[in-house]
């Protein structure tokens, strides 16, 4: 099987999701810029999650560049990937309705931690399926970035219950590390070309 129907239904999914997260924002009652006040903590919540949605379809992306043939491991990692990705217009929603309180930040997190874990999973798929001299096996080595972000997301789960707002600059920083695609894998696409 080609990996074309797997990208076309991911970009599909993933499209959604950013949809769905942005019909979560409804606009004020009142005409002033103060009555834009009240919605801080939902807009904040809808930017962080469209970046780490938009940071999933970006390095998604890259990884089934390395992808020749796909099979059912493959499309069973990938939709796991959605699965836990489509829950984050929910935790964005609850997380940015209750103002960063600590069980919908904790909950925010174990849904980044788990869809970080699928993706990881997914990984390991199209490793298995290509072999360990394929584009892929070469280009994430040991994926220290990878296995990083889970402790950060595990411990920023943690902090989560005792100081939300440093449970969110944790997420924000695991962002700021993936928010470059990932151009190990660029970079030896264009070297094979």
């Amino acid at each position: 099987m080609t990996k074309n129907r797997l990208e076309a239904f991911s970009d599909g999914v993933l499209a959604i999701i950013i949809t769905i997260m942005v019909l979560e924002l409804r606009p004020p009652a009142g005409i002033s810029f103060a009555s834009l006040r009240p919605l801080i903590p939902k807009i904040l919540s809808y930017v962080m999650s469209f970046a780490f949605v938009g940071i999933y379809w970006n390095n998604h992306h890259h990884l089934l560049h390395t992808v020749k043939k796909v099979n059912g491991g493959i499309l069973w990692a990938n939709l796991n990937l959605l699965f836990w990705l489509s829950l984050i217009p929910f935790t964005t929603a609850w997380m940015g309705e209750h103002g960063f309180a600590g069980p919908p930040v904790a909950l925010y997190g174990m849904v980044l931690l788990m869809a970080a874990i699928a993706y990881y999973v997914l990984v390991r798929f199209i490793l298995y399926r290509h072999g360990k001299d394929s584009v892929l096996a070469r280009a994430i080595g040991s994926d220290f970035k990878g296995k990083i972000s889970l402790g950060i997301y595990a411990l920023a789960i943690f902090c989560a219950f005792i100081l939300p707002l440093m449970a969110q600059v944790l997420y924000a920083l695991v962002a700021l590390m993936w928010l470059m695609p990932d151009m190990r894998i660029e970079r030896l696409l264009e070297n094979e070309e």
